[in-house]
């Protein structure tokens, strides 16, 4: 096998016509990967993948091909995928306002180009979800475009398929994680083709890096939610005043590594229904 991409998270494998897609324990905020891991991290993340696209199977074709026929090292974190070519867009659905999408709200009312109602504040449940794609920058930050900017990139046809597709994965998503007392807040998708042109969903789904993620039960729109997802560890990460965002990123320290892996494994038991067991999943 050759390694022919190493992002900040996963590794990607090529082995003949397939890929190996391996999630490491590694861990980035604002686009710096920390020096320290969270244990069983990469796993979670594929494992919760895997549940939800099978869950999802039949709104988009994904790219699984099995998580199973993979390098016995990469038990449990890998999956054996098609060859993609990847679409240059970051496709994200919003059902509430945070993050960089409430920043743009405060300032000009909109988030990627999507006007919204007056009077929102954090967590603000939107009327309905909205797509509000960026750019998929290979360095430095991902910027908002609007749909009528991926269109130009992708063609309309293709944009509004998967415009839809997107809004129809986090509408599915957050229908059933709702039954299980958890806020989807946002979720963030890839997608590619395949040689024969066919759309296809990628990377990873509905998982604690790639989505928000808040327990219904202690929603309070107004103020920042208890998350169970990365950004535990990017609020961290805001409190240490030495740094200024650029690599190298600081080490994690103990308690917050040993929390944030407990808030990983919570949201995947509560989603899958199903206790985490490291050595076996």
């Amino acid at each position: 096998m050759e390694l022919v991409h190493s992002g900040k998270v996963r590794d990607v494998y090529a082995d003949g016509d397939d890929l190996i897609l391996v999630a490491t324990d590694r861990v980035s905020v604002y686009d710096v990967v920390l020096p320290t891991p969270i244990p069983d991290k990469g796993k979670i993340l594929t494992q919760l993948s895997l549940w939800w696209f099978e869950q999802l199977a039949d709104v988009m074709p994904n790219h699984v091909i099995s998580a199973d026929d993979v390098p016995a090292e990469w038990a449990g974190r890998a999956i054996r995928c098609r060859r993609l070519e990847m679409l240059p867009v970051e496709f994200i659905a919003r059902g509430y306002l945070t993050g960089l999408g409430l920043k743009e709200y405060q300032k000009q009312g909109t988030v990627s180009g999507v006007p919204l109602p007056p009077g929102l504040v954090e967590a603000s449940r939107l009327p309905e979800p909205v797509f509000t794609p960026t750019t998929k920058a290979a360095t430095g930050h991902d910027e908002f475009i609007t749909f009528d900017e991926v269109a130009r990139e992708i063609g309309a046809e293709t944009a509004e398929r998967l415009r839809d597709a997107t809004l129809e994965i986090y509408r599915r998503g957050a229908a059933l994680a709702a039954e299980r007392g958890i806020i989807i807040a946002d979720t963030k998708l890839e997608f590619g083709r395949a040689p024969d042109g066919t759309l296809v969903l990628a990377d990873e789904l509905l998982t604690s890096d790639s989505s928000r993620f808040w327990p219904a039960d202690a929603w309070e729109p107004g103020c920042p939610q208890h998350s169970l997802d990365k950004q535990f560890v990017r609020d961290w990460s805001a409190t240490v005043t030495d740094w200024d965002r650029t690599p190298p990123g600081p080490p994690i320290p103990d308690d917050i590594v040993e929390a944030s892996r407990a808030r990983y494994i919570e949201l995947y038991e509560r989603i899958t229904r199903s206790p985490w067991r490291s050595g076996r999943n």
